[in-house]
């Protein structure tokens, strides 16, 4: 869904550089940036950013009392509709901070992206693990909540649950939460039964951060209409094709984008969403190259495939969208720090061609640049995995498993 600036509403960001966690201030303006980018989302235009170096957050209301009422004060100026934090705040810090923007929503981070999951989930699989993530998060945070919902009419922050359920007790809320858990366990297990009709097949995966262009390889390499857009999140739902490359047939899944500091909760009710990266036996590790934190969204990804798999497995990693690729050449008497923006395409080959363990390709999805050579990477490693799994049967004559 697009928005035009009238339709939009007005959102003010918060970012604070917390020395206690080892966020310097550029790391701060990464995360702001993509903070804003989260908002445009939901469908909020950012108009001021603010910023604050604390050693560790104020226990009361996460930032100084001076930068709240500088906040307050162009708040009120600008007619305002929400105040958005980069970090979680705790339910007291909520209620504290909610006293002083008497009319004006406050939302973290996590809120923020339990929004527009509840904004993009499509089937009843994603809905429920998107409004079960949800509940976890307002349970805590019941107290002051009823009548800052009355205060609001809808609009970021509050999709989802809706209205008259969230103002319900706790017992009701925990009811829900348990109801929601038996519905994912059932959901679960027919998902669980579903992989295990799939047969023997070797599968691949495509996992990422978000907005990195998986989705549109997807459909390149199965010649589907995965939806795709330049938006955070486009993809929930795990979506699983069978194809082939020289009548060797695979599985290949696309999963949910990750991020930087993505709720637990949501990490919690998506496992089974993440079950196809577990199972599978080829991980295309998909990175857009073209952006400036491109490295830094690698070492997210990595963190999170740790956790999730336990044992190492053959990984692709495919940088994409090199036409997007632009870097700034130094000039010879420059004698500046080199720095990221400096380093042509080339140079980055070379830098990750010393880099062992796994293998790379350079491609462009959307202009369909060097994906044959994908192609030949992802049939190699297919093959070798076919030929110990089904070594007595013929590749020209191997029929998909249904």
């Amino acid at each position: 869904m697009y928005y035009t600036k009238e339709e939009a509403e007005k959102a003010v960001l918060v970012g604070v550089a917390l020395q206690s966690k080892g966020v310097t201030y550029d790391q701060m303006c990464e995360y702001l940036d993509e903070l804003s980018f989260l908002a445009e989302t939901a469908g909020a235009e950012t108009v001021k950013i603010f910023t604050q170096n604390l050693d560790k957050p104020v226990h009361a209301t996460f930032v100084g009392k001076g930068k709240l009422e500088e906040i307050q004060a162009y708040a009120e100026e600008n007619a305002v509709d929400m105040i958005i934090f980069d970090d979680e705040l705790t339910p007291t810090q909520l209620r504290n901070i909610e006293g002083m923007f008497k009319g004006i929503k406050v939302l973290d981070r996590t809120n923020l992206i339990l929004d527009i999951f509840a904004s993009r989930a499509r089937t009843a699989h994603a809905k429920t693990q998107v409004e079960l993530a949800q509940y976890q998060y307002l349970l805590p945070r019941l107290t002051g909540m009823w009548t800052h919902l009355e205060r609001q009419k809808g609009g970021i922050g509050l999709r989802g649950p809706g209205e008259t359920e969230i103002e319900t007790d706790r017992r009701i809320i925990r009811d829900k939460i348990t109801r929601l858990k038996e519905e994912l366990e059932k959901i679960d297990r027919q998902k669980v039964i579903q992989r295990k009709n799939r047969g023997k097949l070797v599968r691949a995966a495509l996992v990422g951060y978000t907005n990195v262009g998986k989705s549109t390889l997807m459909n390149l390499l199965s010649k589907s209409e995965v939806f795709a857009e330049n938006k955070l999140f486009a993809t929930l739902d795990t979506t699983v094709r069978k194809i082939a490359i020289r009548n060797v047939p695979f599985l290949l899944a696309d999963t949910v984008g990750f991020i930087r500091k993505l709720p637990h909760h949501l990490v919690e009710s998506f496992k089974s969403t993440l079950d196809e990266v577990r199972e599978a036996d080829v991980i295309l590790h998909v990175v857009d190259i073209s952006h400036p934190q491109f490295e830094e969204q690698m070492q997210v990804v990595n963190e999170t495939l740790a956790e999730l798999i336990k044992e190492p497995k053959p990984m692709i990693i495919v940088f994409n969208k090199i036409d997007a690729f632009r870097y700034v050449k130094k000039e010879e008497d420059d004698l500046t720090p080199i720095l990221r923006e400096n380093y042509s395409l080339e140079d980055l080959k070379q830098m990750w061609m010393s880099k062992q363990g796994s293998e790379t390709v350079y491609i462009s999805a959307v202009r369909k640049e060097n994906i044959e050579e994908l192609k030949e990477k992802l049939y190699a490693v297919v093959k070798e995995i076919h030929s110990a799994r089904f070594p007595y049967n013929d590749f020209l004559y191997q029929e998909f498993n249904e």
